[in-house]
């Protein structure tokens, strides 16, 4: 293990935001985090940096977890149990997943960032949930080095949400994800409106995993900048969830309002869309700004500072609190 000194962190966060680490360490195993957590407590920990704006210079000890391998831990007639760990690209997971024709995850293609980070925000995308999948989450707890193992239940998923994300913030890393995937009768889930309409576009009618993760895949490019192109982290916020009195109210002024039924009570309204309506779609400020395919992807068209994308943030969500009544939730993680 090699601690380097003042490098740069512009590679290993998808906004490409250039900040300094003053000291910097490679991890590719769990007994190397376990030993260098005898030593080091006050960390900084980057995977695949795919969901945080950094806004500043990093003074702690910034730790990459680059710990990889997938393994199939056993099988039975219907069901793969698989470990993969923590450094594994998610999106190339998806698709060996899909290659051994394994489903559950196939409408989660393309989504950036590394599998350990998966459970954090509870990935989601085209009516699934990462949640439904997994089985287990280990971690290396930072006060005592120890391996800790999370159950599914243990995890208290949410939307988008985890025990990681709230209660035990900052104080476990995970080093690997266990995977419940399916090997046939597959639940293919294609209702969501984009990929029905990808499918019918080719004429597909029974699609296969690859034909879904292929649809996904497109869909996601028609809209969404590649971070090796234009620096991003996908989607920046949360798609509120509002009382259905709430809406109803809105929808009288807004006829056209898009909505997600989630219960007979609340409903779920595209924060895309009203990004839209109150004008940021597209908007340019210098070398940032609201991309012009998707609302709810900032951009960093290169040289922004971290801190003009949160400004920029901070006043989208203001915008739509005093026009909407709607108080937006910023998914991604801010470091300041």
């Amino acid at each position: 293990m090699k601690i380097l000194k003042n490098i740069s962190l512009k590679e290993y966060n998808t906004f490409g935001i250039s900040v300094n680490a003053k000291r910097f360490i490679s991890i590719d195993s769990v007994y190397q985090l376990q030993q260098l957590l005898k030593v080091e407590k006050d960390i900084f920990i980057i995977s695949g940096g795919s969901n945080m704006l950094l806004t500043k210079d990093i003074d702690k000890l910034v730790v990459h977890i680059n710990i990889k391998g997938i393994s199939i831990d056993r099988e039975d007639q219907n069901n793969v149990y698989i470990t993969v760990n923590a450094g594994e690209n998610w999106h190339d997971f998806v698709l060996w997943s899909v290659d051994n024709n394994f489903g559950g995850i196939e409408n989660l293609s393309l989504i950036p960032g590394n599998v350990g980070t998966c459970p954090i925000q509870n990935i989601g995308a085209y009516g699934v949930e990462v949640k439904d999948t997994i089985t287990k989450v280990e971690a290396v707890e930072i006060e005592t080095e120890k391996l800790v193992t999370f159950s599914n239940e243990d995890c208290n998923f949410g939307y988008r949400n985890s025990i990681f994300k709230n209660t035990v913030k900052g104080k476990y890393i995970i080093t690997s994800v266990c995977f419940q995937l399916t090997k046939k009768k597959h639940n293919i889930n294609s209702s969501y409106g984009a990929i029905e309409t990808e499918l019918a576009s080719k004429n597909i009618t029974k699609p296969t995993l690859k034909n879904i993760s292929d649809a996904v895949i497109a869909i996601r490019k028609s809209k969404l900048p590649d971070p090796k192109e234009i620096g991003n982290s996908g989607s920046f916020f949360k798609n509120p969830v509002i009382f259905k009195s709430q809406f109803l109210e809105l929808e009288k002024k807004y006829p056209t309002i898009p909505s997600y039924k989630i219960s007979d009570t609340e409903i779920k309204v595209p924060a895309g869309w009203l990004i839209e309506q109150a004008g940021f779609k597209g908007k340019r400020f210098g070398n940032y700004g609201v991309h012009d395919k998707q609302a709810l992807v900032l951009v960093n068209y290169g040289n922004a500072s971290g801190e003009e994308i949160y400004q920029l943030a901070k006043k989208i969500k203001e915008t739509i609190l005093e026009k909407f009544n709607i108080s937006l939730e910023i998914e991604v993680n801010i470091v300041n």
